[in-house]
């Protein structure tokens, strides 16, 4: 493979003007980038990533630690936009993402010790168990990182505008004529405790109380265990007009227990989901749900890493919040 050196013979030219030329330097003129960037092509010259990074202590490569109950890796439903938005950004600002996980995880290394191991000058860190050790030992770390959608000191964030995103859910659902309205919501972590706000929120504007029992839990993606609730909460004596769920895929789990129970959907029952993810528009009723953000939130947690990167002594570890859109669907009906 060809060197530096290669390249400044062929040209007639000193090394450092080779490696000024091929990083663009203002001090070279057009021409001659031209010139000496055609020569390496021709040559087939190839930067020498870790002479690179000894020389700038930077290896252009951001750590991804993901990792979800479910094991749905790439496939998750949310995620998978996100890590999309994330890759997409990366590649156009030259960043190259190396997954930090268990199943690449050599000799049981602790996930700090793998990214240092994999030398990545920052850590994006999604959907994980963030009371983990391990997790808790990266996040302290003096590596940058970035969060998506769970909130830690000292930690840039980036998180969808979940208490604004429930609270327009909820309020287009009082708007439907709607009064007896049950929440399951997700297990508890930042994002759970934002929506439970706007939701209480949405009732509490509109004078609305509801009873305990009414609020349940499940897990995230659990359409099994949302199935189960919704047949209790439907065989209540005084059962809910609509049941708003955590996602898409619990609605999904909800509206298969409503028909089951001989019931239709809106007819008999409304139900939101949460997410936004295609599938819910293809169903028959489309999913009344909360589409977030999910590309941008990964393009976003993208220029933050880099930030952190790049400027270490003034890049802002703050929250950004990522705003999502109502899509109204046909679940809810109308109560009059």
């Amino acid at each position: 493979m060809a060197s530096l050196k290669d390249i400044a013979q062929s040209c007639g030219v000193s090394v450092a003007t080779v490696s000024k030329a091929l990083n663009n330097h203002s001090d070279i003129s057009q021409a001659r980038r031209e010139q000496i960037k055609a020569k390496a092509k021709e040559l087939g010259y190839f930067p020498n990533q870790a002479a690179r990074a000894l020389k700038t202590r930077s290896t252009m490569d951001i750590g991804v630690l993901f990792a979800d109950e479910h094991n749905s890796g790439l496939t998750h439903p949310f995620f998978s936009q996100v890590l999309e938005g994330l890759k997409l950004r990366a590649e156009e600002k030259g960043y190259d993402l190396t997954f930090i996980g268990i199943k690449s995880n050599p000799s049981n290394m602790s996930f700090l010790e793998h990214c240092i191991y994999r030398n990545v000058d920052g850590v994006v860190i999604a959907c994980v168990d963030f009371d983990q050790p391990d997790v808790q030992e990266l996040t302290r770390s003096r590596l940058p990182v970035v969060t998506i959608d769970h909130v830690i000191d000292d930690c840039a964030t980036i998180c969808s505008n979940n208490m604004q995103g429930m609270y327009d859910l909820t309020k287009y659902v009082i708007s439907k004529g709607h009064r007896k309205i049950s929440f399951v919501h997700g297990t508890p972590c930042s994002a759970t405790n934002a929506r439970m706000v706007g939701f209480f929120r949405a009732l509490e504007d509109n004078g609305i109380d509801i009873p305990d029992v009414y609020v349940r839990e499940t897990p995230f993606l659990d359409d099994e265990q949302a199935y189960n609730i919704t047949c209790e909460l439907l065989a209540l004596g005084d059962r809910p007009t609509c049941i708003m769920y955590p996602d898409d895929y619990c609605c999904i789990g909800g509206m298969n227990a409503i028909r089951d129970m001989g019931l239709s959907v809106p007819g008999d029952v409304s139900i939101t989901g949460y997410d936004g993810v295609p599938l819910g528009k293809v169903l028959s009723p489309k999913i009344t749900t909360y589409e977030q953000n999910m590309l941008e939130m990964g393009k976003v947690a993208a220029d933050k890493a880099i930030e952190l990167i790049e400027r270490p002594r003034t890049g802002i570890k703050n929250i950004t919040v990522i705003d999502g859109q109502l899509y109204e669907g046909e679940s809810v009906g109308t109560i009059k």
